[in-house]
């Protein structure tokens, strides 16, 4: 069944109301406090392009070798189409809770449950990934442990998400002006020293055992779509930013977009030039990028790269706090829990942030960081591809009945886009681990399970996913 759009309704607390207890009058609302500037700056942070580009990219060199430049190329185009339908979902539906309002709101409330739980499964999973990249990094100048590391962005990406957002955008921007330079430079120095022409970016080929060369299969390149699609997976924090946005219906597929575009040039040019500039196939297969820059330059600019890597992922930490910490937010409001956990984790502070919602994202990911986390790199690829399916099922939904008139952005060529975005998804999920596909199947049962003995049988007072009032005007 699918929900009728709930507004939340205004604040009438007195001055004297503690700014952490809830509103008498409806749930809580977000301050509205970014534009596109800030939310773009922030969004793109959340991608982390030079973090992903050192930490994720190596992985795809590994398998997939001159192909890598050719997948990140495909999966950026499939994210066109998942950029449209977050673009249209999120100005018709403007929340927190990022895709599962905009799915439970068009599909209904089961599939909203699970597209929560599927982007709960990224948003626990990656920061502390990312973070354990930290030692590596900062290498150069002192000798970390990963796990220790990991821990100590993850709780500095907790304590600046306790501040107001206005000041992270401009914190997260800084960091982020560090990290393009970092993907510049390695551009710069790929380019300058090639080694073999552009017709290798399409040899499909990666070094084997024994110094052989294997062929890389179509079939591989399907499977590492998956981790391609999570390259850029980050342009779908302007939705989580909607309710904070001014101007929602414009400013969300703006940030969108410009994210998507602008991230997809930061990963995908210095991936280019990092195929064309490796000396020879198994420098490249190596991923060693960090290496491959010194040999380019000195260790000086292999220093200063490292450097800027290790600020991209505390930005990168920062922003996926505050966008985690939205989500969890955003689902005690719509009273996914039993009551009493929704009054703690509705909860703001003097600064308009979720904090217990923010400490409950930050240090359980500083915890994480001490677990191996292989198996779930390979749960957080089939989450993202699953939650993007969900959310293409949604797009197909969102011009029916009063959704039809409802003011939005429109993403052209509807429903052709949705419906080839739903078929290739299908299809390349079919072709991930099946260990992967067991472990986030069971997930996904033990989430129906909680739905179907918790959830719907209280369907009047539970999951009852609100739009505030004001982004519906």
């Amino acid at each position: 069944m699918t929900d009728t759009l709930r507004p939340v309704q205004p604040s009438a607390a007195p001055a004297a109301e503690a700014p952490d207890l809830p509103a008498p009058d409806g749930p809580r609302k977000l301050k509205r406090s970014i534009g596109v500037v800030g939310g773009t700056l922030l969004t793109i942070s959340c991608v982390t392009p030079a973090s992903t580009l050192f930490v994720v990219v190596p992985d795809l060199f590994s398998t997939l070798g001159t192909a890598t430049a050719l997948t990140i190329a495909v999966g950026s185009l499939l994210c066109i189409a998942v950029a449209f339908c977050y673009s249209e979902l999120g100005t018709l539906i403007p929340s927190a809770g990022g895709e599962y309002a905009m799915v439970s709101t068009l599909a209904g409330r089961l599939a909203g449950w699970l597209v929560f739980v599927l982007s709960l499964l990224v948003v626990m999973i990656v920061p502390p990934v990312i973070a354990m990249g930290t030692a590596d990094y900062l290498a150069p100048v002192v000798h970390l442990n990963p796990s220790m590391a990991g821990a100590g962005v993850m709780l500095l990406a907790t304590l600046a998400g306790l501040l107001d957002l206005r000041a992270n955008a401009w914190i997260t921007g800084v960091f982020l002006v560090l990290e393009v330079v970092a993907a510049a430079v390695v551009a710069v120095l790929g380019f300058a020293h090639s080694e073999r022409g552009a017709g290798s970016l399409v040899s499909m080929e990666v070094a084997g055992q024994g110094g052989h060369t294997d062929t890389v299969t179509a079939m591989l390149v399907v499977s590492g779509l998956a981790i391609a699609l999570f390259v850029t997976q980050g342009f779908s924090t302007a939705v989580y930013l909607s309710e904070e946005m001014e101007n929602p219906r414009r400013n969300v597929a703006r940030t969108v977009l410009a994210t998507l575009a602008i991230s997809a040039v930061i990963i995908l040019v210095p991936v280019i030039a990092i195929t064309l500039g490796a000396s020879d196939l198994a420098e490249l297969t190596g991923g060693d990028i960090s290496g491959m820059v010194a040999a380019w330059s000195n260790s000086a600019v292999g220093t200063f790269v490292s450097l800027c890597v290790a600020l991209a992922i505390i930005n990168a930490g920062i922003v996926m706090v505050i966008q985690n910490s939205r989500v969890l937010f955003a689902s005690a409001r719509d009273k996914a829990w039993p009551e009493p956990v929704n009054n703690v984790l509705s909860r703001l502070g003097r600064f308009g942030s979720p904090w217990v919602a923010t400490l409950l994202v930050g240090v359980p990911g500083a915890v994480l960081c001490f677990v191996d986390l292989d198996t779930l790199y390979g749960i957080t690829g089939v989450s993202v591809t699953g939650m993007y399916l969900l959310v293409a099922v949604a797009a197909l939904l969102a011009r029916r009945g009063s959704h039809a008139h409802t003011p939005a952005w429109r993403m052209p060529l509807w429903p052709v886009l949705p419906v080839l975005l739903i078929a290739v998804l299908a299809y390349v999920l079919t072709q991930q681990e099946t260990s992967h596909l067991l472990w986030t199947g069971g997930i996904t049962a033990a989430a129906t399970l909680y739905w179907a003995l918790y959830l719907r049988p209280r369907r009047e007072s539970r999951w009852l996913v609100t739009v505030p009032e004001d982004a519906q005007a």
